[in-house]
């Protein structure tokens, strides 16, 4: 079994992306530090976010945007994003099972997992269009 080296600087970036609500991009991370009072550099940054994604502490989330965002939930979940404002959430709702057999029927792969991004508009943008 790998051993994890979790120095400060990467439990630090772990522990904003674990705790955070909103998929943040390493941007978001890096002033989120700031604002804790931590003085890291981005190349920092931007290593320990790839240490702990390729350790599977957490995970890149490249949904079509520019920059990567990245996600401390680790549980089976899905996301959606709303083609507004770029805002991120989470769908519990599983991929359907019938899905995976049908991929893998049609392209032969061993299906172990799907990742599905929904696209929308959120309540919040929704509603400003409202008024």
């Amino acid at each position: 079994m790998k051993t994890i080296n979790l120095t400060t600087q990467r439990k630090a970036v772990y522990d904003i992306v674990y705790h955070a609500d909103d998929h943040p991009t390493a941007a978001d991370v890096m002033n989120r530090l700031v604002e804790r009072g931590h003085n890291f550099a981005y190349g920092t940054v931007y290593n320990s976010l790839r240490y702990l994604t390729d350790n599977g502490l957490i995970r890149e989330l490249k949904l079509g945007e520019a920059a990567s965002r990245y996600d401390g939930k680790m549980d089976d979940h899905q996301h959606i994003v709303c083609e507004s404002c770029g805002r991120v959430d989470e769908v519990m709702t599983g991929a359907p099972l019938q899905w995976y057999a049908d991929v893998a029927e049609e392209t032969g792969y061993d299906v172990h997992h799907a990742h599905v991004v929904f696209k929308g508009v959120c309540t919040e943008c929704k509603n400003k269009s409202k008024k």
